[in-house]
């Protein structure tokens, strides 16, 4: 048996603190119903006694409608006809045991002339008769009211020490239950260097003595850095999971308080906690909240953040690797945190979780169709191929939207086309059946053939057209849609041009065609401008050289600068916007040769998509190799979410990709 599990069996969890009634929650309770009671007491001392006054003088005074209001009750102690009559004057006329009073007391024998007497005033109610019970009742409920409020309001917070208002400065940070929130490794796919990375962490977790009889010390911190939704929490909780150790999980944010000293106070917590339960892992999830430089901005930092920082990083000088205390933290801003809590001693290890490559992506699906009936027809292989650059969330986002839709249509198991449906809403929108005019039919038609002819005719057989529709998507009122065929890793100059060329052709479309322009390519310009301009500034794709010209622009609130380095004369700025405009008129006049040589081809392309909405990219091909169309198209019909006639598959329907900045998204144009 290894000395881990020895240790797992002497010592137990300690978590929460025990949750049992305390002396002092004792003595502070009994002194709060004691000053209650003493209150209610001195209350009543002080209130005036009423007069006590004989039966044939409340009837007279009756009779002189000198009485506001009484009750006569029935009198159990005494005879037959025997009552207790208590009431109030309109005004203090009465001397009672303190003084004036205008309440008064009578009982005695109420005979039937005095009672049609006192009748006739109106101003007696009559009640049954009280017994011993009642009254002892209606003194003791109060009591037990106002007891049972004080119980709730302070005994009850005393008792969830840790957890209350009176203890905020303790830490917040959540044990994970070993078996009902238990991830592995076979939970975690597409980042398998990753993987490697954390499991020199486990294999100390679990056989310490392996690296520290060799002079080895394992990494205090790890610092995973990557995209949103790659996987980095739950790479942690897999960690913890193959460790089988206990797991503390906090974000960054609950350091940070109005109060100055409860971040550090939360941190020193933590890892008292950490410490009691060693070997274990602590994971700070987006810990830039908190890791950020300090003495950023104008005004200087938060005094409270950065005393939290400053506790953290003492505390991770403060324990040794050895009491198997292990920080992992992750963060996709490595970029804004401070350089002290990155340096060897701290974090010492930084692992990237990048997006997820094709055979990643692959993995992933697989993991999370798990829980899915997918139907024989659905080829995760293919549904990779079509979703480069999404990340693994947005990959289980997919497939969830691809369920929702299959139980909306209500089958029983997830096909083919609820999954490119899916995928299609989550990249461009929820299809929306608008209602359009002749004339926007037909220059949205134009628009997107423009791209599709020119991009079919460039393409050197990496990016073809996939789907053309004029069906609005989104913000968009018709896209042209393009099937990768492998993932982008760098981007080619003669590719950048065939793109900016195919972004240009949708507004070279309409002005040959209708003979005007429209706002509908701000989007395709404002794509192409971008791309031309990382051409000449920041890839060295012009004849200006290989130069970077300029810096990116930082905010003030990171610790950059206000303003924006120009390192380059005016004089530089001016060629550069020349070569900006020279690339995209040499494209535009490029795009324009090939629309005018083909313009049959470009009719033909509008036509078919004014008929049928959308078309495939084989029908495109077609058109522009046999001039027309040969293979059926599948109309598409607005779908019946309770479960309606749909569409038929495809063969291979693919999302397009997800481009690095700089290259335009083959997205709707």
């Amino acid at each position: 048996m290894s000395e881990l599990d020895n240790k797992k069996k002497r010592r137990p969890l300690k978590n929460l603190p025990p949750d049992r009634f305390q002396p002092k929650m004792l003595i502070f309770f009994l002194v709060i119903v004691g000053v209650v009671m003493s209150m209610y007491f001195m209350t009543e001392g002080r209130m005036v006694a009423p007069a006590n006054l004989k039966i044939q003088r409340v009837v007279e005074l009756a009779e002189q409608n000198k009485i506001a209001e009484g009750v006569i009750r029935p009198d159990s102690s005494g005879g037959r006809d025997w009552v207790i009559i208590t009431g109030e004057l309109k005004e203090a006329s009465l001397e009672g045991d303190r003084g004036p009073t205008k309440q008064f007391r009578a009982s005695g024998r109420l005979t039937d002339s005095n009672m049609e007497r006192l009748q006739r005033s109106q101003a007696f109610a009559e009640q049954p008769a009280t017994t011993l019970l009642t009254q002892v009742a209606a003194q003791i409920i109060p009591f037990l009211i106002i007891i049972g409020a004080l119980y709730f309001l302070f005994v009850r917070q005393l008792r969830n020490a840790g957890k209350g208002a009176l203890s905020f400065g303790k830490s917040r940070a959540k044990l994970l239950t070993r078996d009902r929130d238990k991830v592995t490794f076979s939970d975690v796919a597409g980042c398998d260097e990753a993987k490697e990375e954390v499991s020199e962490v486990v294999e100390f977790l679990r056989d310490p003595k392996k690296f520290t009889k060799m002079g080895g010390k394992i990494p205090k911190g790890i610092l995973m850095v990557g995209p949103p939704g790659t996987g980095k929490t739950l790479l942690a909780k897999a960690v913890a999971g193959e460790a089988d150790v206990p797991f503390f999980s906090i974000s960054g944010s609950d350091f940070v308080e109005m109060f100055v000293g409860v971040g550090a106070s939360r941190v020193r917590d933590m890892f008292e906690q950490g410490r009691k339960n060693a070997p274990c892992l602590i994971f700070i999830d987006e810990i830039d909240a908190v890791g950020r430089q300090r003495g950023a901005g104008l005004g200087g930092g938060n005094d409270e953040r950065e005393q939290t920082l400053n506790s953290l990083l003492v505390e991770m000088d403060g324990f040794d690797t050895t009491e198997g205390v292990i920080i992992i933290a992750a963060t996709n801003r490595p970029d804004v945190l401070d350089s002290a809590l990155l340096r060897p001693g701290r974090f010492d290890r930084q692992i990237y979780v990048d997006l997820p490559d094709l055979v990643g992506r692959e993995q992933i699906l697989r993991v999370h169709a798990r829980k899915i009936a997918l139907a024989e027809n659905v080829d995760l292989a293919v549904i990779a191929r079509g979703t480069p650059g999404l990340s693994g969330a947005e990959l289980a986002n997919l497939l969830n939207e691809a369920a929702l839709l299959a139980a909306r249509r209500n089958k029983k198991k997830v096909e083919m086309i609820d999954v490119d449906d899916a995928r299609e809403k989550v990249q461009f929108g929820r299809e929306r059946r608008r209602v359009m005019d002749d004339e926007e039919k037909k220059l949205t038609a134009y628009h997107e053939a423009g791209h599709a002819l020119v991009q079919a005719v460039l393409d050197d057989g990496h990016l073809p057209v996939h789907k053309v529709t004029i069906i609005p998507r989104g913000q968009s009122l018709g896209s042209t849609m393009f099937i990768p065929k492998k993932d982008v890793l760098t981007h080619a100059r003669k590719r950048m041009l065939n793109q900016i060329a195919m972004g240009l052709a949708g507004r070279i479309a309409e002005e040959l065609v209708m003979g005007d322009v429209s706002s509908g390519a701000a989007g395709d310009i404002k794509q192409v401008t971008k791309i031309a301009r990382h051409m000449v500034c920041d890839w060295g794709m012009s004849p200006l050289g290989m130069i970077a010209f300029g810096e990116n622009s930082d905010t003030v609130f990171l610790g950059r600068e206000i303003t924006r380095n120009q390192n380059y004369s005016e004089e530089t700025a001016r060629r550069i916007d020349a070569e900006v405009a020279t690339i995209i008129d040499t494209q535009y006049n490029r795009a324009k040769d090939i629309i005018l040589e083909r313009r049959e081809a470009l009719d033909k392309i509008a036509a078919a998509l004014l008929e049928h909405e959308t078309i495939e990219g084989k029908h495109v091909l077609e058109i522009l190799q046999f001039g027309e169309m040969r293979s059926p198209v599948v109309r598409e019909q607005p779908r019946d979410e309770k479960g309606g006639a749909g569409r038929k598959t495809p063969e291979k329907v693919s999302s397009p990709e997800k481009l690095p900045p700089g290259e335009p998204a083959p997205s709707p144009a």
